[in-house]
């Protein structure tokens, strides 16, 4: 081996992706040794990693090409020894003068000086900080002046993070593609909104707020089902870049917040809304009318109430066979479809505020090749009859939809076009029913604790 060409040992070891085989190779010999320290872009460390600042300049001398590190310490007691902090994170920050991606995750050591430290890194371009209870704004302020490479930035369950001068920063900048914000309670939705112009060049956002014991009621409050947030101009700003929207768990009444982005996404792509209270028909309207390039949607919704005067009030799912016609008619790339209704009885159709006419209006104008249903109480025989001739359709899941029976299982048989059938939980289909339809079929009678979560059975959402 020490007789090969550098160049052609440096190839060989391109081919090794297992770490552990990188690291006994390095091993053999001091050319290996040498080659593979020099080649390795990436190292993932936690709970063994040696915390004194000797071993990390060690560390650092050792793989000095890193682009991509990523320490986790979940699952972390002090029976495992330190953890990293921020003076450990500045031998990183100072002798990695490649890194272009960190994540720290479970860091309860490493604090806004810590942080700061990352102001080195000129070329930072990804950040991920999850569950770092130490980080405040601050820090974030101190990232955003520094990294002047950052363009995608994730923030999940960061407890101290409230002020949002970093996000007005960032958004003076305009550098950032993309930007996560999971659970951090100090950050309404109505704070995003401060980002300002860098939604110009954001390409993916998402939104979750954390969910309380609140989350597992209905909500009380009634709101109006003819309201159009997207007739005025009280946010001016453009997401014309954006191709990928995620929303969890807001509440876009009485203030629109980031209800009105959903009116400016003309490039979007993938959109998830999950249990979003107060949106209506007017905001799946505006967006289909905008996004001709839509490809996949996924709607998580659950009962809230509605009226569009004094007189009457109903409770159902946000949006109505109105919002299915409206991305039939304009959505003419849609292939990727997820419906989930959570709280809905099927002794009361009504409560979904989809119909089966208004869904296969949708499946039969779009190329829809994935399609889950997750208590999709209006799906029946006649439904999956008219499933099983869509020309397009590879994968369906159903769970939890009670009214599909063999019957309109065999329809899909017959056609012989799907490739996946998953079924959970239906009760009126069996599985000498299901074998057969499709070259691969998962079937489950019974729901598994984490598809109960899923679908809101005893789980909430």
């Amino acid at each position: 081996m020490e007789d090969l060409p550098e160049a052609l040992v440096t190839e060989i070891l391109k081919k090794i992706t297992r770490t552990s085989d990188l690291n006994s190779l390095s091993l053999v010999s001091k050319q290996l040794y040498r080659i593979e320290g020099n080649q390795r872009g990436a190292i993932r460390a936690g709970s063994g990693l040696c915390t004194a600042i000797k071993a990390l300049t060690s560390l650092c001398d050792r793989f000095p090409n890193l682009r991509k590190v990523e320490i986790d310490y979940s699952g972390w007691i002090p029976g495992h020894g330190s953890q990293l902090n921020n003076k450990g994170l500045f031998v990183f920050s100072s002798h990695c003068s490649s890194l272009t991606d960190l994540t720290l995750s479970f860091c309860s050591y490493i604090g806004d000086s810590g942080l700061g430290c990352l102001a080195y890194c000129k070329t930072l371009v990804s950040l991920r900080l999850i569950s770092t209870p130490q980080i405040t704004s601050n820090g974030l302020f101190s990232v955003a002046v520094g990294c002047t490479s950052l363009s995608a930035l994730h923030l999940i369950d960061c407890e101290k993070i409230n002020s949002v001068e970093w996000l007005e920063y960032l958004g003076r900048d305009g550098s950032l593609e993309e930007l996560v914000v999971k659970n951090c309670e100090g950050v309404n939705h109505h704070d995003l909104l401060k980002f300002g112009s860098g939604w110009t060049k954001l390409q993916k956002f998402e939104f979750e707020k954390k969910k309380g014991m609140s989350d597992l009621l209905p909500c009380d409050e009634v709101f109006d089902s003819l309201y159009d947030a997207h007739t005025t101009d009280t946010y001016d700003f453009c997401c014309e870049s954006l191709k990928d929207l995620r929303l969890v768990r807001i509440k876009t009444w009485p203030e629109i917040g980031l209800r009105v982005v959903l009116g400016k996404c003309k490039a979007l792509e993938n959109l998830s809304l999950e249990y979003v209270l107060a949106l209506n028909d007017n905001d799946l309207i505006a967006l289909s009318r905008s996004c001709s390039n839509l490809k996949s949607i996924s709607l998580g919704l659950n009962l809230q109430r509605y009226s569009s005067d004094v007189q009457y009030c109903e409770t159902r799912t946000s949006f109505t066979d109105n919002s299915l016609y409206a991305l039939a008619l304009n959505c003419p790339m849609l292939q990727i479809v997820d419906l989930k209704f959570t709280g809905c009885d099927s002794d009361w159709p009504s409560e979904i505020g989809f119909t089966q006419e208004g869904f296969l209006a949708l499946i039969q104008s779009c190329p829809i090749r994935v399609l889950v249903l997750n208590t999709a109480n209006f799906l029946d025989e006649e439904g999956m009859k008219a499933l099983s001739s869509s020309p397009h359709l590879e994968t369906l899941e159903l769970i939890f939809c009670p009214e599909v029976t063999d019957v309109g299982v065999a329809e899909l048989g017959r056609a012989r076009k799907l490739e996946s059938l998953v079924i959970e939980y239906c009760g009126g289909i069996s599985l000498q029913a299901a074998q057969g339809v499709a070259k691969s079929v998962d079937y489950s009678k019974k729901c598994s604790a984490a598809l109960s979560k899923k679908i809101g059975l005893g789980g909430g959402f």
